[in-house]
């Protein structure tokens, strides 16, 4: 079963579409959006698991040029 995740992410100024293309391009990003707030995107990522959402996050999503900042929020299945 895959893991979901969702990270915030701050960009540099003048830098949020090409943050966004490179987003667009990484096989584990379910979904990229711009929002509004205190952060300029917000995408899903999946993995098999929460180590492996934490080493995408570190080693490629945070690696971007002109990130400078992100919150990852894992999804928590709630049984009904």
């Amino acid at each position: 079963m895959k893991v979901i995740a969702f990270v915030l992410i701050s960009v540099s100024v003048g830098k949020a579409r090409e943050v966004y293309r490179a987003l667009q391009d990484m096989r584990e990003v379910a979904q990229v959006n711009a929002i509004s707030g205190p952060y300029d995107i917000i995408v899903r990522i999946e993995a098999f698991d929460f180590a492996s959402i934490g080493a995408l996050v570190l080693d490629k999503i945070q690696a971007i040029p002109g990130i400078e900042d992100t919150i990852t929020c894992q999804v928590i299945p709630m049984e009904q």
